[in-house]
């Protein structure tokens, strides 16, 4: 195999080592996360505290079969990398969490999470699936908004994201006008992580039915802050709205995509509610769908964000700022 492909990485992931997360609670007490048919629905997970994350470097170079490519902090140039299944856990809270285990040819077990994980808190299993191709792991997470989104442009005016160009200025919350520096644009079908979440109009106060990607981040500002939470300014993934009613996933037909970048992490406006843009950076872009995050790489190879200010708010905080959203925008 050329040492020019192994040195030409397709995607960065950050991992946990499946030794750093281990059962704290059920039949196999004390033992490491396993492969699925050895890890038991029920058993209760713990973060090891102090656990740090490992940067994998991937490649493609037969643009299916994903290896280990110079760089990596783990495994040898040209090992195979396999993805084994899909876990499914459940907080304490009520939070669901979704990790992909992944082996490496003669390395260990690693993990990604899907969803942040706190140490020493308790994640029951509650679900496994088995990896039914060598997807690419890139496949899995989309930041991104459905076509049609009305977004605000810097007069006020609104307009698709579909008509909208590289250097349109475009409304923020926190910088006026700021000029969009890239739109990206890939088809997916609209299952399982591509899945949308439609969050139907006046859910939010939004003017029309907001279609985004099941861990595009919302925009809240909470008049009091909640407890627990450190800040007011909250960001949630839409997925944690779906409720059936007032959001729901659409899992049928296909989906057209669409990514906004500009030289910030900014909040910006769809359908009237504010959002956040495109947050660049390793962890975010080997989540994007590969049409994407390729020509993202290519174009701007040395753009890195800070993210935005503001508290991830997760499920066990939704009761109360739903409840909240429910009084100021009554359906």
């Amino acid at each position: 195999m050329s040492n020019e492909l192994l040195s030409t990485p397709g995607q960065v992931c950050l991992l946990l080592r499946a030794d750093d997360i281990f059962v704290a609670n059920g039949a196999n007490l004390g033992d490491a996360l396993n492969g699925p048919d050895e890890v038991e629905l029920g058993d209760s997970y713990e973060l090891e505290p102090g656990a740090t994350p490992l940067r994998l470097v991937l490649t493609a170079p037969d643009g299916q079969i994903q290896r280990v490519a110079a760089g990596s902090e783990i495994g040898q140039p040209g090992a195979l990398v396999t993805l084994e299944g899909n876990y499914t856990l459940m907080s304490d809270e009520g939070e669901r969490v979704e990790l992909l285990v992944l082996h490496i040819e003669g390395a260990e077990r690693l993990v990604l999470p899907l969803s942040p994980l706190a140490p020493r808190d308790l994640y029951t299993l509650i679900q496994v699936e088995r990896a039914k191709s060598t997807r690419q792991l890139a496949d899995l997470i989309c930041l991104s908004f459905g076509r049609g989104t009305m977004i605000t442009m810097a007069d006020g005016q609104q307009r698709p994201i579909e008509s909208l160009r590289p250097g349109n200025k475009i409304l923020t919350r926190d910088h006026g006008g700021q000029s969009l520096r890239w739109v990206g644009q890939a088809r997916m079908k609209a299952a399982a992580a591509f899945a949308p979440v439609v969050i139907v109009a006046g859910a939010l106060g939004n003017s029309g039915d907001l279609v985004v990607g099941q861990h595009h981040r919302i925009f809240l500002y909470q008049r009091q802050k909640i407890a627990g939470l450190a800040t007011s300014e909250l960001l949630v993934q839409a997925k944690h709205f779906v409720d059936g009613e007032r959001a729901y996933l659409r899992e049928t037909g296909y989906i057209d995509y669409f990514s906004l970048i500009f030289d910030r992490h900014e909040i910006i406006y769809a359908e009237g509610v504010p959002v956040e843009s495109l947050m660049v950076s390793d962890a975010t872009v080997q989540r994007l769908p590969p049409e994407i995050a390729e020509a993202l790489r290519a174009q701007f190879p040395e753009l890195m964000h800070n993210p935005h200010f503001g508290t991830e708010a997760g499920r066990q905080y939704l009761d109360q700022i739903v409840s909240d959203l429910a009084a100021r925008h009554p359906r």
